[in-house]
């Protein structure tokens, strides 16, 4: 017996009979479905705080990348003050090791700082993250020898590189939090893009300093006290990036978010909550976006530590390049790189995220292998082009990723999520990436491991980028839309009201 199928054509004449009946009806349902924008359901920013919100957290972020440049840069240094042994391979492990853990207690730091930034505020875990990298920087640069204190010399290393590594925990996921719940959705990549450059800056300061420093110093001096210096530079800095926090006003994302006398209208009320963030939350409802995110930086920090922290050290021991060259080559991608970094951020509010980022990726899984042949053939223009290859490469994932990553998150989790995602996929790749390549150079014997390593990284970077949303110009997940003037505002009232009926 045949079975009798639905009549569409049916369907939609009682639907147009109820409507006639019903016109008021069923206009309160589709205003329910898409409620006019009011003015008050809008943020405009001002431009004002979002420069100072930009400078406080960019400046945050390039203390935390000094201080984790200065420990790549001196690898080889740290390996012989820390870690006496007769082979420099053992010592350069063991320095890199010391690196690693760090990364080890971030996911920790994720946890603990992420939920209580949701629930606290931004501002206040952005102070105390500043406090604990300061501190814990300053007092690496004051730790005796192994040749003085013995055992206790690298156990106090490890200890405070700890310490760094819980309160990175909840730096990067607050500081891009804190910047994209400041910036207008249309210049959120711009403004992202600052964050980066506090990056570069942060690696240009560490490369810059440490340069100097084996330029005008012996091998006997930078192994006594020379290699101090850059780690008790860090406390001046810690102090001006805290004063700077503590004056911002907290996001205004997550001022709505929990302020009672603040409700949103209807408009708001589908996209706003005063629920806060907590990590059962996290890892129940959002894992696959948790996924998504650590795919992104996984492929991202993979590159970035091969390019940015383990380049100079693959020139020095693997190529026997002069340390002091390879660190002029480095920088001198790095300045070009900051000179295009705010560039790239407007390209991606122009055209988008994902097509910068897929880009970025695209670069790396088809460019490293040449660029490391390049590098391979040792003269200053080859090593040159091949570094300037995968920085161009990079920067496309630089100027992108810190608008991008927020966004997959809606606000009442942002910090916390991305806290999670960001720090467990950093703990697993980012940090490993010098220990990871320079195990795997000692077991093959191959020099090409870095590229191999970072092509696969840049593989599984395509993959996710592919299963990302695009979000450029929209407003937060969570969040009211957020312009820069008043006028852009009412423009955007205007297109979100019904047209009028006569």
């Amino acid at each position: 017996m045949p079975t009798r199928e639905a009549d569409p054509t049916a369907e939609t004449e009682a639907e147009h009979g109820a409507r006639r009946r019903h016109p008021g009806l069923f206009r309160v349902i589709r205003r329910s479905k898409n409620p006019p924008l009011r003015r008050s359901d809008i943020t405009v920013t001002d431009e004002a705080a979002v420069k100072r919100a930009v400078k406080a957290a960019s400046l945050g972020n390039a203390m935390e990348w000094f201080d984790f440049g200065i420990y790549s840069y001196l690898a080889v240094t740290i390996g012989h003050v820390f870690f006496p042994s007769g082979s420099d391979t053992v010592q350069l492990l063991s320095s890199f090791a010391t690196f690693a853990v760090a990364f080890l207690v971030r996911p920790i730091g994720g946890m603990v700082f992420g939920p209580m930034g949701d629930k606290v505020g931004r501002k206040k875990v952005l102070a105390l993250t500043m406090i604990m990298m300061a501190v814990g920087t300053f007092a690496i640069g004051l730790i005796p020898s192994y040749a003085a204190i013995g055992f206790w010399s690298p156990v106090l290393l490890i200890l405070f590189r700890l310490v760094q590594g819980f309160s990175t925990g909840g730096e990067y996921g607050g500081a891009s939090t804190f910047i994209a719940e400041y910036a207008p959705d249309k210049r959120r990549g711009y403004f992202g893009s600052f964050l980066e450059f506090g990056t570069l800056a942060g690696y240009i300061g560490a490369a810059g300093l440490v340069t100097i420093l084996t330029t005008v110093l012996d091998d006997g001096s930078m192994q006594s006290w020379g290699w101090r210096i850059p780690f008790l530079v860090a406390g001046p800095i810690g102090l001006i990036g805290l004063y700077l926090r503590l004056k911002l006003d907290e996001t205004p994302a997550f001022q709505k978010l929990g302020t009672d006398t603040a409700r949103a209208s209807d408009a708001a009320n589908g996209v706003e909550t005063t629920a806060k963030g907590d990590l059962a939350k996290i890892f129940t409802n959002y894992w696959p976006t948790l996924i998504l995110c650590i795919a992104l930086v996984g492929a991202y920090n993979i590159t970035d530590y091969m390019l940015l922290s383990y380049m100079p050290t693959y020139l020095t021991d693997e190529l026997h390049y002069n340390e002091t060259h390879g660190l002029l080559i480095l920088l001198a991608v790095m300045v070009f790189l900051m000179l295009v970094i705010n560039q790239v951020g407007r390209l991606s509010d122009h055209f988008g995220r994902k097509p910068l980022l897929m880009t970025g990726m695209l670069g790396f899984l088809v460019l490293t292998a040449p660029a490391f042949l390049l590098v391979k053939q040792g003269s200053l223009p080859a090593v040159a082009a091949g570094m300037l290859m995968l920085g161009l490469s990079l920067v496309c994932l630089l100027g992108t990723m810190s608008a991008a990553l927020p966004a997959l998150f809606p606000t009442q989790v942002r910090y916390g999520s991305l806290s999670v995602g960001y720090n467990l996929s950093a703990s697993l790749f980012g940090g490993t990436t010098p220990l990871v390549i320079t195990g795997l150079i000692s077991l093959t014997g191959s020099d090409m491991m870095p590229a191999y390593y970072s092509m696969a990284a840049a593989l599984v970077g395509v993959i996710a980028v592919a299963c990302m949303k695009e979000t450029a110009q929209q407003p937060l997940a969570g969040s009211p839309p957020a312009v820069a003037t008043d006028a852009e505002a009412a423009e955007l009232c205007a297109a979100r009201s019904p047209s009028p009926r006569f």
